[in-house]
């Protein structure tokens, strides 16, 4: 009757097929007696039985095990696993799915419960998308629970193509974007993980695309722990993430995934990091192939399990059999990292009864529902940015007849999407959205406007340039979409072009034809407003200098169209927030190859932004008033209790993003300009007036002492500032700190 039972729980528990069962006459039989193995009693603790797991597999199976395509152990119940999946802004690469705004979109939204329920959402459709592959037997790439998501790198420097995948330059919004994100795909179930959130690349990387695979990161001890650590502190400490991916670069001399001080000393002992490292795909081949840092593979692979690399993204682990029978790793080194691997898939409930697993019980039917398309609207209506509005322009009547809209990128479903996503099943492209807003009734006309970049195969930019003021100049109005797309900007991708380069940016101006196209339009005399797409900061002077309204719609998703119209028209009052600077030009920053922060981002740039970090116009108007502070004198170990009233006095209802600055005046040590330590995104009806509640830990403002190994809270003087971005500070208050 025991074996019966056993042999239910490895069909249905492990892998709810037959494939993976068949041929198991003694599945998991204790070698002395028959009762059940330990790693099927749930009543013993997930670490016990995962231990006692990889206690039964052969080396061969371990390392299997190592790799992400891990094969099936029949005679142990242990079902086939790809640990590979995505899910940057809703499941990727798995067919129809969600897909909401892309990664620096959602930063753009300055809201933290937002971003929990979105990622609420993707983990959802992702439990449904796995129950569903595993009852019909599938076990492939990218239908696994193990999601790389999110990429908390810093967006040090606007060149860098995968910036879009990140959530800005600042370390304190990232952070608490990123932990909010990590919490959402996770789950609060205090067993089960819903799924497994893997924060990347750790550490230090952002580019240059083209070298990542021989690029050496360096900095100094305080930009490490003060600009390019915290956000994975973060997520690991206050997230509780379970995974973390590597890097593909060096830092300071070692391969990101053989770094001993970034896998071990950091990770584990530093913070108590429980949970697997993974590789970057391929990163354990560029240990010896790309960084030189091995004579061969084994010798990279043995490194890299040492230093705390549990998992390759690849096959390069299966070295590790040569790596142990020359003496460079033992067996028991390996079963460290296997059973990480397996403690994991025990958290996600695969050796367990399906009954006992509450996520389990969600169904294909939950996935792309119309609660989850509402959603991505709705993060997509606060992730638009506002950066100008001239003599308010905007909002556009509804009242309008006949109505221009200009650009490719206007009809364009891939901006909508940026990179790593989903498939929509309604995607509403930024002509599409118009149209709905406005309705039968009103003349939406469409013209091309410009080339891609590189095309030569299309009627000719002066052709395009020439149809789109014609039709400008029959209509009331002009909404022009053009900026940055996939095409152009991402990961380590073939394009050399003017202003790109192996998915990297050498300029960060406009394509030549649609600043042509723009100047071209402007003198038409009718209203030219210009929405921007792509996934990092644009140099506009001349549009700033002579458009009367700008507004910077990102890759904003499957309803990116609909939630421009929303802000076009004034259905949705913009209160997006600048997650970057915004500078004037290439000029403006150090050399990409530079990780030193001098000089990068509010916090270390002296010049004269564009559009500030945390920039956004509203269509009505914010007053601050009453800064406190509830301790004028401090202690390090404190929780400041900072308050400001804002008053909507303006015509709209809207948010207003508060943001906390604070600046060391006192202190001997160079210091940032200021930094970003709280925020609150509130709304306010228009007339009406609400007191925002900000904590500020004081040991939150500490630097980094290399001399005493920790961060410090120097006694002092510290200025306080309410703020409605980085450049635009409505009040201040001065504390002391003891």
């Amino acid at each position: 009757m025991r074996m019966k039972s056993t042999l239910l729980i490895l069909a249905i528990g492990f892998s709810m097929s037959a494939d993976t069962t068949a041929g198991l006459a003694q599945p998991g039989k204790d070698s002395t007696s028959s009762r059940m193995p330990a790693y099927l009693d749930t009543s013993l603790t997930f670490e016990a039985r995962a231990a006692d797991l990889v206690s039964r597999m052969t080396l061969d199976e371990r390392i299997s095990q190592m790799q992400n395509s891990a094969p099936a152990i029949p005679r142990l119940g242990v079902a086939q696993y790809n640990w590979w999946n995505e899910c940057l802004h809703g499941v990727a690469r798995n067919g129809i799915a969600t897909v909401f705004p892309q990664a620096i979109g959602m930063a753009a939204t300055w809201d933290t419960d937002l971003i929990h329920a979105e990622a609420d959402v993707i983990s959802t459709e992702a439990r449904a998308k796995y129950n569903e592959a595993v009852s019909e037997g599938k076990h492939e790439i990218y239908q696994g629970l193990t999601f790389w998501s999110p990429n908390i790198n810093i967006f040090r420097d606007p060149r860098w193509g995968r910036g879009q995948e990140t959530y800005g330059e600042d370390p304190f919004l990232t952070s608490k974007i990123g932990v909010a994100f990590v919490k959402g795909l996770q789950g609060d179930d205090p067993k089960y993980l819903k799924v497994v959130s893997t924060p990347k690349h750790f550490a230090v990387h952002s580019g240059p695309e083209p070298l990542r695979h021989t690029f050496d990161a360096r900095t100094g001890v305080r930009d490490l722990f003060e600009t390019y650590l915290p956000a994975f502190r973060a997520c690991v400490i206050d997230g509780g993430a379970f995974s973390v991916m590597g890097a593909y670069s060096a830092y300071d001399g070692v391969p990101c995934c053989a770094s001993k001080f970034l896998l071990t000393d950091l990770l584990r002992d530093r913070w108590g990091f429980g949970g697997y490292v993974v590789s970057d795909c391929g990163a354990i081949s560029d240990i010896y192939s790309g960084h030189k840092y091995a004579a061969n593979l084994a010798s990279a692979a043995a490194l890299a399990v040492k230093a705390g690399c549990d998992l390759s993204c690849g096959g390069e682990y299966s070295s590790l059999k040569d790596a142990v029978s020359e003496g460079l790793i033992t067996e028991q080194q390996i079963d460290v990292s296997v059973e990480r691997l397996m403690l994991a898939r025990m958290r996600l409930g695969m050796f367990d009864p399906p009954g006992a697993v509450p996520f389990n019980k969600i169904s294909p039917s939950e996935n792309d529902t119309e609660s989850h398309r509402l959603l991505s609207r709705r993060v997509a209506d606060e992730s638009m940015v506002l950066l100008k509005n001239a003599d308010n322009t905007l909002p556009f009547s509804k009242n309008l007849k006949r109505v221009a809209v200009v650009g490719l990128y206007a009809d364009d479903v891939e901006v909508l999407l940026g990179n790593y996503h989903g498939t929509p099943s309604k995607p509403v492209t930024i002509l599409d959205g118009i149209k709905n807003k406005l309705g039968a009734g009103v003349d939406v006309e469409f013209a091309a406007g410009y080339e891609l970049p590189g095309d030569t195969l299309g009627p000719g930019e002066d052709a395009l340039v020439r149809d789109a003021t014609a039709l400008a100049l029959r209509t009331e109005v002009t909404i022009v979409v053009a900026g940055i797309s996939p095409k152009l900007e991402g990961e380590e991708m073939a394009i050399d072009l003017p202003g790109f380069k192996g998915g990297d940016r050498t300029s960060l101006d406009l394509p030549a034809g649609e600043e042509k196209l723009l100047k071209a339009l402007a003198k038409t005399g009718k209203p030219v407003v210009l929405v921007l797409t792509g996934g990092s900061a644009v140099a506009v002077n001349w549009e700033e200098k002579n458009l009367p309204a700008i507004i910077d719609a990102w890759y904003p998703g499957e309803e990116g169209g609909d939630a421009v119209a929303d802000v076009l028209f004034g259905d949705y009052d913009p209160a997006g927030r600048l997650p970057v600077t915004f500078y004037k030009s290439v000029k403006d920053v150090p050399p990409f190859e530079d990780y030193d922060m001098s000089g990068r981002t509010y916090r270390y740039f002296k010049g004269s932004a564009l559009y500030p970090f945390g920039f956004g116009l509203s269509y009505t108007r914010f007053e601050y008033s009453g800064i406190t502070v509830d301790k004028q004198s401090a202690k390090r170990a404190d929780t400041l209790d900072v308050s400001v009233k804002i008053r909507n006095t303006g015509k709209f209802d809207g948010d207003e993003v508060v943001q906390l600055y604070v600046r060391n005046l006192t202190s001997k040590q160079l210091q940032p300009i200021r930094s970003l330590e709280g925020f609150k995104r509130v709304f306010v009806a228009k007339g009406e007036s609400t007191m925002v509640h900000i904590n500020l830990p004081v040991s939150s403002l500490g630097y980094f002492n290399a001399k005493v190994g920790d961060y410090y809270v120097e006694p002092g003087r510290y200025e306080v500032e309410a703020a409605s971005s980085s450049g635009d500070i409505r009040l201040k208050k001065t504390i002391d700190v003891e």
